[in-house]
C-alpha cells in the first residue's frame, strides 16, 4: 500500500474538502482518502492500478493546485 501527502492550495470549505475526496475515491485503487481543511492537506492511501500521475491531476482537475 502507497501513502501520499499534498499541500493543496484553495481547500477554504467542506463543499472543496468533499468535492477533492468524492473526485479521488473514484480512482480503481484509491483506498482511503484524509482531507485537512485547517493545514490544507490532502493524504491518499492507495494501491495499483492507481499512480501518483494520476492522483495529482484529480486534484487539480478539481481546480486546486499542488504546492
Amino acid at each position: 500500500m502507497e501513502r501520499e501527502h499534498y499541500m493543496v492550495e484553495g481547500l477554504a470549505n467542506e463543499n472543496m474538502k468533499t468535492q477533492v475526496k468524492n473526485a479521488l475515491e473514484k480512482i480503481e485503487g484509491v483506498n482511503q482518502v484524509c482531507v485537512d481543511l485547517a493545514r490544507g492537506s490532502v493524504e491518499v492511501i492507495y494501491n495499483n492500478p492507481a499512480t501518483t500521475e494520476e492522483i495529482r491531476n484529480c486534484i487539480e482537475n478539481t481546480g486546486h493546485h499542488i504546492q
